[in-house]
């Protein structure tokens, strides 16, 4: 019988991993000054906002973490939404020196329920974030067991992203403080990748970047060393060229063939 891991409730679901309670007292301000400030940016078209990342789980650190949100409104995002995120995003990073930046995600209500996207976007909005304003989605979304289907769906398009990353290495500055964030990123995505190739195996859920590289290590043990060193700096990041070469030139394209051969290909989106 296969063991079941944390991250999951009493019927083996995969359970909502933040609250508005855990997040760290010192953050509390700039969450209630970004609660109050969405509806004037969206208006009407606000349907609901919800935070996720490290704040809700209750692990940010003062001037080190930043403050994470996904938008959901009740039309398609316009260039005029992002530029009024954008903004918002900016003048909570100047005001509030304990976060490190803004990213706000913007999508329709229509497509965070949509059949495409119940076990990628819709997954993340049931089981990653934590509302915020206005009506929870969760309520029409299905519950979610770390199964193979979730494990294709979220992060089966990794060899098509590897292109990507390349022109973005290549477009890059040659500084330490150009690469960093690149090495930040890719070193988070990989892990969380290798992590979500195991996790029907593993049977459980965790958004902690070392538990995700020794879950993947007890099944890639040739593999561990490396998944181990991107957790490290998915956390405290390098501007290593080397190290994005090596992700983009080795360890990304054997993870993305063994993702498609053990889980498939995620389908494809309009976007």
């Amino acid at each position: 019988m296969t063991e079941r891991r944390p991250g999951l409730d009493a019927q083996g679901y995969i359970a909502r991993e933040g609250s508005l309670a855990r997040v760290p007292l010192a953050f509390r301000p700039v969450v209630a000054a970004a609660r109050d400030r969405l509806p004037d940016v969206f208006g009407a078209r606000l349907h609901s906002a919800y935070l996720y990342g490290s704040l809700p789980r209750g692990t940010a650190r003062v001037g080190r973490s930043d403050l994470d949100l996904l938008v959901a409104l009740r039309e398609e995002p316009t260039e005029a939404d992002r530029a009024g995120a954008r903004a918002l995003g900016e003048a909570l990073d100047r005001e509030y020196p304990q976060i490190d930046g803004v990213g706000t995600l913007l999508y329709s209500r229509a497509r965070l329920l949509s059949d495409m996207e119940t076990h990628d976007l819709g997954w993340f909005v049931a089981c990653l974030c934590t509302p915020l304003l206005g009506e929870d989605l969760a309520g029409h979304l299905p519950r979610y067991r770390p199964d193979s289907l979730l494990a294709r769906e979220t992060n089966g398009d990794l060899a098509p992203l590897l292109s990507r990353w390349r022109t973005r290495i290549a477009e890059a500055e040659d500084t330490d403080a150009a690469r960093r964030p690149l090495v930040r990123f890719m070193s988070r995505h990989l892990v969380r990748t290798a992590f979500t190739l195991v996790m029907p195996r593993w049977n459980g859920w965790t958004s902690n970047l070392h538990e995700m590289a020794e879950a993947f290590a007890a099944y890639h043990p040739t593999r561990a060393e490396q998944l181990r060193a991107a957790a490290v700096r998915g956390y405290e990041p390098t501007g290593d060229a080397d190290v994005l070469l090596g992700y983009v030139d080795d360890l990304g394209p054997w993870l993305a063939e063994e993702y498609a051969r053990v889980h498939g290909v995620k389908a494809p989106r309009p976007d």
